[in-house]
Order: C-alpha cells, then sequence, then structure tokens
C-alpha cells in the first residue's frame, strides 16, 4: 500500500493542483491530437516505475536517476490504478502533458455538489446555475525545482465557457478537501515534491522525473 501511495502523492499533488480540475475534473483542455488507448499493462508498467521511484527515494548518486512516464502510462494508470481514490462526483479524468512544461486536460464534474457546499451568493452566484455534471478543463504550466513544484493556471472551461479562476479554485477546494486539508488545495500555491523528487520535465506527451 506505501508503493501504491507514492504516486498519488507525486501524482495526486500535482493533478489536485493541475489536473484536479481535471482529475477533478485533475487538469485540463481537451486534447488536441488524438488520445492514445489506455490499457492495463500501460498501468501496470508505471506502477513498476513507482516502485523504482520508491526505492530511489532515499538515495542520491553523482547521476541523477530519471525515470521517464509516458503520457499513456499516466492516463491509464488514473483509469485503473487510481479510479479509487478519485472523488465521488469526478469521473473520466485525461491528462495531456504539452511542451515545455505545459499540461491540460479535462474530467466530468458533479458542479452542484459544490454549489450545496457554498455559502449562496445570492442570485448572482454562478453555482446557483451550474447542477450535474458538466465537463471541465483546465491548461496551465508546472515548474518545478529544488523539490518544489508551483502551477501556473492559463485558462480554465466548464461545458466550453471560459470561467475566472476562483470559480475553478472553488471546484478544486471542494474536490481536495480531507482531515490535513480541510480548506482543499490552494491551485497556485507552491508545493512539495515527495521521495526525494528534484524536477519533473515535461514534454509532449511524456514526463521525467528526476530524482
Amino acid at each position: 500500500e506505501r508503493r501504491r501511495s507514492i504516486f498519488p502523492a507525486t501524482l495526486w499533488i500535482i493533478m489536485k493542483r493541475i489536473a484536479l480540475p481535471a482529475i477533478l475534473a485533475a487538469a485540463l483542455v481537451a486534447v488536441a491530437f488524438a488520445a492514445e488507448p489506455l490499457s492495463r499493462h500501460d498501468a501496470a508498467r508505471l506502477q513498476a516505475k513507482i516502485n523504482r521511484i520508491t526505492a530511489n527515494a532515499g538515495s542520491r548518486g553523482r547521476v541523477a536517476a530519471q525515470t521517464p512516464i509516458t503520457e499513456a502510462e499516466l492516463n491509464s494508470y488514473l483509469r485503473y490504478e487510481l479510479v479509487d481514490q478519485i472523488p465521488a462526483g469526478v469521473s473520466d479524468p485525461r491528462v495531456s502533458l504539452l511542451d515545455d512544461g505545459r499540461m491540460s486536460g479535462t474530467a466530468t464534474v458533479d458542479l452542484g455538489r459544490v454549489g450545496q457546499s457554498r455559502k449562496s451568493g445570492g442570485m448572482i452566484d454562478p453555482f446557483n446555475y451550474l447542477t450535474g455534471a458538466l465537463p471541465v478543463a483546465v491548461n496551465g504550466v508546472l515548474r518545478t525545482t529544488s523539490g518544489i513544484g508551483t502551477f501556473t493556471l492559463e485558462s480554465a472551461s466548464i461545458s466550453g465557457v471560459p470561467v475566472p479562476a476562483w470559480m475553478l479554485q472553488e471546484v478544486v477546494s471542494h474536490y481536495s478537501k480531507s482531515d490535513s486539508t480541510p480548506q482543499g488545495f490552494a491551485i497556485d500555491k507552491p508545493f512539495a515534491l515527495p521521495s526525494g523528487i528534484r524536477e519533473i520535465q515535461l514534454a509532449r506527451g511524456q514526463a521525467i522525473v528526476v530524482q
């Protein structure tokens, strides 16, 4: 179980802030190119890489350990291994890894739950008019260095309609609440990378975990 939890520590922390809208909604915009098919084989392959990342956590040699993770492996892992950790009300998360640290993705989110949990802002509160499960999309840039990650939001939309950052934050906060984070995650707050990870390098279709 500890080995299973390490990537949610890496992936889920990142997803909750980045892709949570996607994963929660997790992170992101409809992929502009054909998505690769998901498979249990790719999910198992990523699990083996996670085990290796865990094993490398306590050691740091002269040469940095690098573990490549493909977009197909990541999305397969979300589908087949992390499905029981995705909050109720969130489904079909899909992450796209783009160039120069950019990420995008989508997920279907029950926004009615978000509205019910909020202190109503009256007739002008847009969450009063968002009911049922709707597609949420997010675009942004992930930067990591010296074991710290930050995510810069570029755009977000609900059912294809652009929405301001505060609305996305409401969705993320609602679906990322836990005993340790009762207010949920702040999208723009820096976060520590676990397991001795120094940085995560993103390129189109691939991420490289550097320890």
